[in-house]
């Protein structure tokens, strides 16, 4: 069985790496949550230039390459944020290949984001695995680098984590940090990073009720790279879970809550007509949490992610209406 490594020493490089290239994202107060004893601080990964927090990994796995890596180009498979963030940072740093393997089935707006940013886009396959599978092959025959999304690559998780380094310096005072688990880039970034800096610090990672992965995954002892679906508005969290994510989080994470669809829609909302932030719903999924268990989550200062604003219009206009 593969040993997976990763450590502290990997996200303060990566924080060096992209500091020149990314202005860090504000840590903002809430106006609404908490109280006199519980206040509650969102970092606004929204506000990067592409509205997703994971233009931090890509960023950092690029800045890595050699000259003739960059020259072959870099390729991933995605139609989401990381598409774009692959897109964005390989404009910023000059690498003029850069393409994303998207299904076939994509919708328009993703791909225009993509190439808004300068990324050539490929549709290949029906649907996400068909896409995957066709696009790993591709990319093998290219010589082109793969940018990996979530899966095992320490310089992903490293740019993700630097989210940690900036929350800390933001605010000493951070007690508990929440953070949306998808594949587990994210969530295991931050962790490892903000244990490293302090070991009391409370990691608390959610999932949307509609592909609870990562629980699942410890629950069960097994790894679920690919896991079932339902109907869901979190698009961006769902999916299986990553192999370095798997092997590290459960040692660095100190609870995990599964969060209601409902929850998630109406933390949007709440977001956007009382905060006056535009979030998605994988995203607002921290805001659930402590709509839902704030106890729970305990804390004085708490750090909520939101990892990204990414959110179809007619979406959010529908939630705004329901909720």
């Amino acid at each position: 069985m593969k040993q997976y490594s990763f450590d502290y020493s990997e996200v303060k490089q990566a924080f060096e790496r992209i500091k020149p290239y990314l202005k860090a994202t504000p840590l903002e107060p809430s106006f609404y949550l908490g109280g006199d004893n519980r206040k509650y601080y969102f970092k606004l990964e929204s506000f990067q230039p592409v509205k997703s927090f994971k233009v931090r990994g890509a960023l950092n796995k690029m800045l890595t390459l050699t000259e003739e890596e960059r020259r072959k180009g870099v390729c991933t498979i995605s139609s989401g944020n990381h598409g774009s963030s692959v897109s964005y940072a390989a404009s910023l740093l000059g690498i003029e290949k850069a393409e994303v393997i998207v299904p076939e089935t994509a919708p328009k707006s993703k791909v225009e984001r993509i190439e808004y940013f300068g990324g050539r886009v490929l549709q290949m396959g029906a649907n996400y695995d068909e896409a995957h599978a066709q696009g790993m092959k591709y990319i093998e025959e290219s010589g082109m680098t793969y940018i990996d999304a979530y899966y095992d690559d320490p310089k992903i998780y490293g740019g993700q984590g630097t989210i940690a380094i900036e929350i800390l310096e933001q605010n000493p005072e951070i007690d508990v940090i929440v953070v949306p688990i998808g594949g587990g880039g994210l969530s295991t970034g931050i962790a490892v990073a903000a244990k490293a800096i302090r070991p009391d610090i409370r990691i608390i990672g959610v999932q949307t009720e509609a592909c609870p992965a990562m629980i699942k995954s410890y629950e069960d002892g097994v790894c679920y790279e690919e896991y079932p679906i339902g109907e869901t508005i979190c698009d961006a969290v769902v999916g299986g879970v990553g192999a370095l994510s798997y092997a590290l989080l459960k040692d660095h994470c100190d609870d995990m809550i599964e969060i209601r669809e409902e929850s998630a829609a109406r933390a949007v909302s709440f977001m956007a007509k009382q905060e006056k932030y535009i979030v998605e719903p994988s995203s607002a999924l921290t805001v659930a949490a402590v709509m839902d268990h704030g106890d729970r989550i305990g804390g004085t200062n708490i750090a909520l992610v939101l990892s990204g604003g990414n959110i179809d219009g007619e979406l959010l206009t529908d939630l705004m209406v329901r909720y």
